[in-house]
């Protein structure tokens, strides 16, 4: 048995006892081939929830200092994180974008599914902010289809994305899949600007669909600046 299925086996049943995910649209993701799944960012543990939810493994791009630590604590979190499918990149070096870009690419050309955030972190207060054109590119380079995710309510089991999940009375998880987005129509375009910013408003457009979030038309990082 791999890690990964191992993790879901000894920790998925209590992660569904805490959080109660309600999922709808999980066989609109393809059962092979390559995968991009994108979705809005709410808190730390959307990352815990989405490989909970999917059949096939999901890989995506962490800090690496989630597997720096060298305490009891912080080995476990490296053990986790990795089993299920993070791979550390330094995303604060100057060549950090290029790194994940590149990570995402190669995952794709393997025929697996990616997850991305396309709004680069998470949001401040809720709202659906501006995405970024890495995932356009990730698309157009690889010709892989994108399904859009949102979800709704990680938020109130971890209010600011820190500390330890606790449970919400009387609320849950809930996780909608889209229809897969097909984006081939633009190869050999991702270098145009104008054709990477229409394909990324094009998937935010279906994750504010599927969320109900208010759209907020700047960067979230610009937004926690101020």
């Amino acid at each position: 048995m791999s890690r990964f299925r191992l993790i879901k086996a000894m920790l998925g049943p209590l992660l569904r006892a805490l959080l109660r995910p309600q999922v709808e649209g999980a066989e609109r993701i393809p059962g092979s081939g390559p995968v991009i799944l994108a979705g809005n960012h709410l808190t730390f543990i959307d990352s815990m929830v989405l490989p909970l939810v999917t059949e096939r493994q999901v890989f995506f791009i962490g800090k690496d200092e989630y597997v720096k630590g060298r305490s009891l604590k912080g080995r476990l979190m490296a053990w986790f994180f990795t089993g299920v499918g993070m791979i550390p990149v330094d995303r604060d070096g100057g060549r950090g974008g290029v790194a994940a870009l590149m990570t995402g690419r190669r995952i794709l050309e393997e025929g697996r599914v990616f997850g991305i955030y396309p709004e680069g972190t998470r949001s401040p207060d809720g709202r659906l902010y501006r995405g970024r054109t890495g995932i356009a590119r990730l698309a157009l380079m690889t010709g892989a289809p994108v399904v859009p995710f949102a979800m709704i309510g990680t938020d109130a089991f971890q209010p600011g994305g820190k500390g330890v999940p606790r449970p919400a009375p009387g609320r849950r998880i809930d996780v909608r899949f889209g229809e897969p987005l097909d984006f081939t129509r633009y190869e050999g375009m991702d270098r145009d600007r104008y054709v990477l910013r229409a394909v990324t408003d094009e998937v935010m457009s279906e994750v504010m669909r599927l969320s109900g979030q208010e759209y907020v038309d700047v960067y979230a990082t610009k937004a926690k600046a101020a």
